[in-house]
């Protein structure tokens, strides 16, 4: 399956940024030193961790050096390859004692320079370009799709923690969805596990709601006209809330929102190991 479609992705990008923008914003000033829903991180630590990955995100983009992460790399072994939650930290800590209106206004200047550098791009090199990236190689419309990922996730993230509802809309969930079924066979094997042969069909619902059989082994797709070997049915958002690691798939199993059919012990694994992130 190919990439979500340019222009559209672009556009639910910049919508997407505009969002947490404003759900920024909206955040009582109080709420900011509070702890936040991801554990070990205050509210105001979310934007710190977005403003450097998107700074990181922007200069690959234009074909410069993230000079945050060399700083980094210089005192790690693992180069890209290093865990994704060391990044973080040091991405966090760098900015633990800014005022959080400069961490704003940094993240702010970093996603629209990111979002007109991808803009720029001509549809060849879209398509074809790829830059390093946390985890490895990564092609530029799911570097753009990543990033609109992580912009969702802690937006709400940030909802939460101002005691807002979430919000609901489709072309962000929908990327976060999509992300996540392209990432199964990553996930699964992670933990070791690879099914070939197999696929899973994955029907949501509603916001964000959309159809995927994939393969659930690494570059494998299902032939045209395969039976699914299991079958995952729902609400998009609860799935999208699994992938992002923010609720486990035995809450929504339980409570009905996700149901499995097919070989059910199967589609439980696939849930279980879901994520939207590398």
């Amino acid at each position: 399956m190919s990439p979500l479609e340019r222009m559209w992705l672009l556009g639910t990008a910049r919508a997407e940024r505009e969002a947490l923008g404003r759900s920024i914003q909206y955040t009582p000033p109080e709420a900011w030193e509070m702890e936040s829903v991801s554990p070990g991180w205050r509210n105001r630590d979310i934007v710190a961790h977005l403003a450097g990955t998107d700074i990181a995100a922007a200069a690959l983009l234009g074909g410069e050096a993230p000079a945050e992460l060399e700083e980094f790399f210089k005192s790690s072994d693992g180069g890209w390859s290093s865990p994704v939650d060391a990044i973080n930290d040091f991405i966090v800590r760098r900015r633990a004692t800014e005022p959080f209106r400069s961490i704003v206004a940094e993240w702010g200047r970093a996603v629209d320079l990111f979002l007109a550098r991808a803009s720029k791009l001509p549809p060849e090199e879209w398509e074809a370009r790829s830059v390093p990236w946390v985890g490895g190689e990564i092609r530029l419309p799911y570097l753009v799709q990543s990033r609109v990922m992580e912009w969702w996730l802690h937006g709400e993230d940030i909802l939460a923690g101002g005691g807002n509802p979430p919000r609901l809309e489709h072309p962000p969930i929908y990327c976060v969805n999509d992300l996540a079924v392209r990432l199964i066979p990553y996930g699964l094997g992670l933990a070791g596990l690879s099914f070939p042969g197999r696929s899973v069909l994955v029907d949501l619902e509603a916001v964000g709601g959309g159809t995927w059989h994939w393969g659930l082994a690494a570059r494998e797709s299902p032939p045209q006209g395969k039976q699914p070997d299991c079958v995952i049915t729902g609400r998009a958002h609860a799935f999208a809330m699994v992938a992002g690691r923010r609720v486990p798939a035995e809450y929504y199993l339980a409570e009905g929102i996700l149901l499995t059919g097919g070989d059910d012990a199967l589609a439980e694994t696939v849930l279980q190991h879901l994520r939207a992130f590398a």
